[in-house]
């Protein structure tokens, strides 16, 4: 068994019918202490009445299963209260419940769901199933242990049959899947950027008119990796020392938001500050940088621009009007990338004092709200599936 412990890295996004409103997929996550519990129900049909099903399922399933309920409760406990179809004769909706504890061990439950695909090392991993029969249900239950860098990916049927009827005759296909994952999981670093890849194409096959709810769920078994981002001067000058060190203290990557802040620590470690004078966005200030310090920008103007680039990047296809450019040079640009694709641990280190600069008048009212923009950061980061840890100064 791998002891070592690992960040289960999750995400997923759908795709909501044409002409519907609500989807008829869903996905509760539930994280633990010592593991994640992850499960996607699709409801039968579309629009109201399957998102209902589906809500009710996901809700039942992974309330149990934090419960500490096992699979033989939960399962019947789902199917005795959601009733079979009587015209198709199956059943209202389908599930796959998936238990990932933080040394890799895996357990996962499917029924009548797309069997699950798992990543290792650019190879599609076919894991044994045990067929269980639960009043009267067949389950198929796997057991495995995870190791770092390990994709598994869950799919609702949209997913396997995206194209048909339009650009593919017979769909994907869930062999074609597998493919694509193993081709697309070689580049990407984040479970989030993995099923972004994934939806995408299956728009696309749609040609941007789903014919039915699509649903992907990634999860990535990844090292941890810390990021510590410093914003503001302390609200006292005589701590900046302290808060400086603290800051210094963690092995991982290191970001400095603003001027101000930028000048105190270049002040505390005796180290030269080179500003960077090319200009890759006329919308971004120029980053600086300094030893030990992975990347400096600006302050509110370049949160400011970051936020809405994530908002971009977690817009769904329906409503995303925005390309969300995370290779630019700019600092905003690197920001992002560095927060989605480099953190698991994100560490935010905010200081109160008050800008004499934000105070103006004449400035545009946004650039006195950096309190406002730094609680927007932490939302876009515990929606990315980040452990989020916050030190007002």
């Amino acid at each position: 068994m791998n002891k070592k412990e690992l960040f289960i890295d999750v995400a997923y996004d759908s795709l909501i019918k044409k002409d519907e409103e609500l989807c008829g997929d869903r996905v509760e996550i539930i994280r633990l202490k010592d593991s994640t519990i992850i499960v996607m129900a699709d409801g039968l049909g579309s629009g109201v009445k399957a998102n209902i099903l589906a809500s009710l399922t996901s809700k039942i399933a992974s309330t149990m299963l934090k419960e500490g309920a096992d699979i033989y409760e939960t399962v019947d406990t789902i199917v005795n209260t959601l009733p079979v179809c009587k015209v198709r004769e199956i059943a209202y909706c389908t599930f796959t419940l998936m238990k990932i504890y933080n040394d890799g061990r895996v357990y996962i439950a499917e029924y009548d769901n797309p069997p699950f695909f798992l990543i290792r090392n650019s190879k599609g991993i076919e894991i044994e199933k045990k067929e269980s029969i639960i009043n009267e249900k067949k389950v198929f239950e796997s057991q495995f242990v995870l190791e770092e860098g390990d994709v598994i990916t869950v799919v609702s049927d949209g997913c396997i049959h995206a194209g048909i009827g339009n650009i593919l005759n017979l769909g994907w296909s869930w062999d074609n899947v597998q493919n694509y994952l193993i081709r697309n999981t070689k580049c990407r670093r984040s479970a989030k950027n993995i099923e972004k890849d994934l939806i995408q194409v299956c728009w696309d096959l749609y040609g941007g008119k789903p014919g039915d709810d699509t649903t992907v769920v990634c999860v990535k078994a990844r090292k941890s990796e810390v990021i510590d981002l410093f914003t503001g001067p302390p609200k006292d000058a005589r701590n900046d020392s302290y808060a400086i060190k603290e800051f210094m203290k963690g092995t991982g990557k290191k970001i400095i938001c603003g001027g101000t802040t930028s000048n105190i620590v270049r002040r505390e470690l005796g180290l030269e500050l080179k500003v960077n004078l090319d200009f890759y966005d006329k919308d971004v200030p120029p980053t600086a940088t300094m030893e030990g310090i992975d990347l400096i920008t600006e302050g509110v103007l370049t949160l400011s621009k970051a936020i809405e680039k994530l908002s971009n990047y977690e817009a769904s296809f329906e409503s995303q009007e925005t390309y969300c450019d995370l290779d630019g040079l700019d600092g905003a640009s690197r920001l992002v990338k560095m927060l989605i694709e480099d953190c698991t641990h994100f560490n935010l280190w905010v200081g109160k004092a008050i800008n004499p600069a934000h105070q103006n008048p004449n400035f545009p009212i946004d650039l006195s709200i950096k309190l406002k923009l730094v609680e927007q950061l932490i939302g876009y980061m515990k929606k990315l599936g980040k452990h989020v840890n916050i030190n007002y100064l």
